[in-house]
């Protein structure tokens, strides 16, 4: 009898010849996702976007290496290293944080146009109480000049280890080119401005546009304005408590008989009466409220004084306003800026040159221009904080004087 031919295993034979296939398209498949990923990622994400990508992958490794076409990449953190500040969505996006909200990231320089600038600076918290870590403490240092700061190296030294307590912002002619350099807290704080003029109404648009900018740091408290021939009195510190300490603010506003000259029948016809007029020097300090009032107002600037076509407007809108409103109970009616109107002049105090400068005159500026005036309700022993005019010529003498008397350099 015959034995029975084998049966050759044909099922095994299928097995082995499908594993080799699956095998072998793994491989491939991997090698297809590895050109893909390198190819899409490098060449189709954009540096931001690539950073996230490498971040958000599960590899321990470091992310191969870069081809020469980006040369900009930014590489990620580690997980437990990255900022609070950087933190991610699950889809990819930068999480905002609450910081985000209070101050512009980007700089002072924006396209906004006056009235855009002025809506969006009027917002304020209708909630009086704030976050503990929210602090407005800080003191806007408004400079409205027409081109170079020739006193700037004395400011330097008056604000130089004092960052995070004072915020600077510069209005100089729009045809200035010029620019301090990179280790000056000036640099990069000119503002978007438009020309101005002695007298006209156009320095008051420089104020408030000053206001407008520094109001969107909501940590900005206070506001200071100044010109390029000012000098401070005291050392930051001093100056730094004596504003933020005082229960009222320092805008100049008085009704005399010489300020009432101005007055014409055109202020009568719109709702400004004698008896609101005031007068005052344009040099202020005032907090958020004062300064939100000003930049909000659309009863009195457009439709009175910048319409009016009356000169001098810059000794008159602001004073007029805080008597109109009834914040004169918030104001102590004087200026803490320093002038000496004394010495014989035509419409201008009296400008200060190098060679008269001494510890005796900076002492007696301290006292202000009459040397009697109140604070927080009481006699104060000093009534300015900081003076003018002053020409460039002081300011080698000043940078002399200031380690001595005023307590700083």
């Amino acid at each position: 009898m015959k034995n029975p031919m084998p049966v050759p295993r044909s099922g095994s034979v299928g097995v082995v010849l499908l594993l080799l296939v699956f095998c072998l398209a793994y491989v491939l498949g991997l090698m297809s996702s590895a050109i893909f990923q390198n190819i899409y990622v490098h060449n189709t994400l954009s540096p931001l976007q690539l950073s996230v990508f490498w971040s958000q992958s599960s590899s321990p490794s470091s992310p191969p290496p870069l081809p020469e076409a980006v040369p900009c990449i930014l590489h990620p953190s580690p997980p437990s290293q990255m900022p609070r500040t950087m933190s991610m969505t699950p889809s990819g996006g930068r999480r905002m944080e609450f910081t985000d909200f209070l101050a512009p990231s980007s700089g002072v320089m924006h396209n906004m146009t006056d009235e855009e600038l002025f809506w969006r600076a009027s917002m304020a918290p209708s909630m009086k109480s704030m976050p503990k870590h929210v602090i407005v403490h800080k003191i806007a240092f408004l400079f409205l000049v027409r081109g170079d700061l020739p006193l700037r190296p004395l400011w330097d030294k008056f604000f130089k280890g004092h960052e995070g307590l004072y915020s600077i912002y510069v209005h100089a002619s729009p045809s200035y080119t010029g620019s301090p350099p990179p280790d000056s807290p000036f640099y990069g704080r000119m503002i978007p401005s438009q020309t101005t003029k002695w007298g006209h109404i156009s320095l008051v648009d420089a104020e408030r546009r000053l206001l407008g900018n520094s109001l969107l740091d909501l940590s900005n408290g206070h506001f200071a304005l100044l010109s390029e021939s000012c000098i401070p009195l005291f050392d930051f510190p001093a100056v730094h408590a004596y504003i933020t300490g005082s229960n009222t603010n320092f805008v100049d506003s008085f009704d005399r008989e010489e300020s009432r000259e101005r007055h014409s029948p055109f202020f009568a016809e719109h709702n400004v009466s004698l008896a609101q007029w005031r007068k005052g020097a344009q040099w202020f300090v005032m907090d958020r409220v004062f300064a939100l009032e000003v930049v909000s107002d659309e009863t009195y600037y457009g439709p009175v004084f910048r319409n009016g076509r009356h000169q001098y407007m810059d000794e008159h809108y602001i004073p007029t306003l805080v008597n109109i409103l009834g914040l004169g109970h918030r104001n102590s009616n004087r200026s803490v800026m320093y002038s000496d109107w004394w010495t014989p002049r035509v419409r201008h105090p009296k400008s200060h040159s190098g060679s008269e400068l001494t510890e005796v005159l900076i002492k007696e500026m301290r006292r202000g221009m009459d040397g009697n005036c109140s604070y927080n309700g009481r006699a104060a022993e000093f009534c300015a904080l900081f003076a003018r005019k002053f020409r460039p010529d002081a300011l080698l003498p000043l940078l002399d004087l200031a380690p001595k008397v005023m307590g700083f350099g």
